[in-house]
């Protein structure tokens, strides 16, 4: 049984004459002949495997008799697998090398911004005193810890050009509610709590689900042929039930919003806030203060412009800049400074929206973003963003005579393309993507953003040299030569070369196997 999808997939056969890089040259072949098995599978089926455990755990003949709680003594096997500390282990060693990393080449994501995690910044989260603290510890012996996020937030300020900085959110979606339940908050405190928020069809998916997470009804603007928000068809639907204009600049095709100071106009005009996504924020961060831009509110991935692990469901930070309409709106609690040094206010005075999370924040979060701006300083953050856009614009310049582009002229940070240059070739985007895995690179964002079809949306980042490029650039190439040479082989069954190839995915959405079911013992 396998844990995602239906059935065990067939080993394919691994070329041994294959000098493309592909996992087996990356991973040195580790295991790649064989399908690893579930945890629990590798305890097998006997119940005697199954009482084993590779730890004593003493018994405690002073115990407290538990003849009192009546139902809620174990009667049954806790159910988990019997193994010693070798075989769990070697599990997860071997699972560890059938997935790609940042650490093991290029992570092409657009719009996810999969970029190296410095090793100064963990070596600085994992100082003592930093990473040995408790949450509930008394403020006095933390407070070099609430400095630490102070000055976060002080960056982060400076950075974006905006006074206030709510550090508790956990994610960038997390943000996005904070910041528009500290919208709706606003309009409340002024008895008009509006209804609706638009939205660009270029917006972060996120953006429309966040805003109907929080009560608000989302209508949609258009964009331009050219990729950027229409502004006629935005003032046409500024109306008085309209609270907030959400954008993400530059935008998921990889485009500035030229527009932006106008687009603030027209919305203020109207009375509502201008929600900016800041989730490409790396491409723009140390050349553009995006409160000068007239943006209110911001949520800040740390993953993606301050280098912090991509947090995949967590730990992760969304810290949120606020204009100064919405500053006195923010989510408690916020560090104050006074003749006692730093603290955490809790009080229920003012009109902050309430608390978003039990605790301040991610501490490892912090550290590690706060590592990242101290190592590069102002004009080192400026040469991110700079270095962002450079590498986007290069992969772009060397494929775009091959690959088609839907939008003409620079990007920003990702370089964008469409299908259509794969017309007649019987291959699709997802094909040609499963194909890259055999090259040795994680496949680039597939299908997204929807305005695009059979959209491949590429960002580089800022950390790959030129020479990582080129070889992610001849490989995307090779592939394109194949494609049209009609080599559909290649493609439609790709990867070839992955420890595990593809699954049935209609079977894989319509009858998921997602958990390991208990047999009888």
């Amino acid at each position: 049984m396998s844990a995602v999808g239906v059935g065990r997939q067939t080993q394919p056969e691994i070329d041994p004459t294959a000098d493309r890089l592909g996992f087996q040259s990356l991973m040195g072949g580790h295991g790649l002949q064989q399908n690893e098995p579930l945890i629990f599978e590798l305890a097998g089926d006997d119940p005697a495997l199954w009482a084993k455990t590779g730890v004593d755990l003493p018994v405690d003949p002073e115990a407290e008799d538990v003849s009192d709680l009546t139902g809620l003594v174990r009667t049954a096997p806790l159910g988990l697998p019997g193994l010693s500390e070798p075989e769990a282990v070697r599990h997860y060693v071997r699972l560890s090398q059938k997935n790609h990393a940042i650490d093991l080449a290029l992570y092409p994501l657009g719009s996810c911004t999969m970029k190296h995690n410095p090793r100064l910044n963990e070596a600085m989260a994992r100082l003592p005193g930093l990473s040995d603290i408790h949450p509930l510890q008394p403020q006095s012996t933390v407070q070099g810890s609430i400095a630490l996020m102070h000055e976060v937030g002080r960056w982060l300020s400076v950075l974006t050009g905006m006074p206030a900085v709510a550090l508790p959110p956990r994610a960038g979606a997390h943000g996005e509610l904070c910041g528009l339940l500290a919208i709706r908050a606003a309009h409340e405190a002024r008895g008009n709590a509006r209804k609706v928020v638009l939205v660009p069809t270029s917006a972060h998916g996120t953006n429309p689900a966040t805003a109907a997470l929080a009560g608000y009804g989302v209508v949609e603007v258009a964009q331009t042929l050219d990729g950027r928000v229409d502004i006629k068809d935005l003032a046409s639907k500024l109306d008085p039930e309209v609270a907030a204009v959400m954008v993400t600049n530059p935008n998921t095709c990889g485009l500035f919003e030229r527009d932006a100071i106008e687009i603030a106009r027209l919305t203020h005009t109207a009375g509502a806030y201008f929600y900016g996504d800041g989730a490409n924020f790396n491409a723009i961060v140390g050349r553009i203060r995006p409160g000068d831009l007239g943006v209110d509110a911001m949520h800040i991935n740390l993953h993606k412009t301050f280098s912090t692990p991509h947090g995949g469901g967590g730990p992760g930070a969304g810290p949120v800049a606020l204009s100064a309409a919405l500053a006195p709106y923010a989510p408690k609690p916020w560090i104050v400074a006074d003749g006692d040094g730093l603290r955490l206010e809790e009080s229920d005075a003012g009109d902050s929206l309430g608390r978003m999370a039990a605790f301040h924040g991610q501490m490892g979060m912090f550290t590690r973003a706060y590592a990242y701006m101290l190592s590069h300083g102002a004009d080192g953050l400026a040469q991110v963003a700079q270095d962002a856009v450079l590498n986007a614009n290069y992969v772009k310049a060397r494929l775009k005579g091959v690959l088609s582009a839907p939008f003409d002229g620079p990007c920003m940070h990702e370089a964008l393309f469409d299908d259509s240059w794969l017309e007649g070739t019987g291959v699709s985007t997802l094909d040609f993507a499963k194909a890259l895995i055999d090259e040795g690179f994680h496949p680039m964002t597939m299908y997204f953003p929807l305005v695009v079809h059979g959209a491949m949306l590429i960002e580089p980042t800022e950390t790959e040299s030129r020479a990582e490029l080129d070889r992610f650039c001849d490989a995307v190439l090779a592939l394109a030569q194949a494609a049209k040479a009609g080599d559909r082989a290649r493609f439609t069954q790709a990867p070839h070369l992955a420890p595990l190839r593809r699954l049935d995915e209609t079977q894989a959405a319509r009858k998921p196997q997602l958990r390991w079911m208990t047999v009888a013992r």
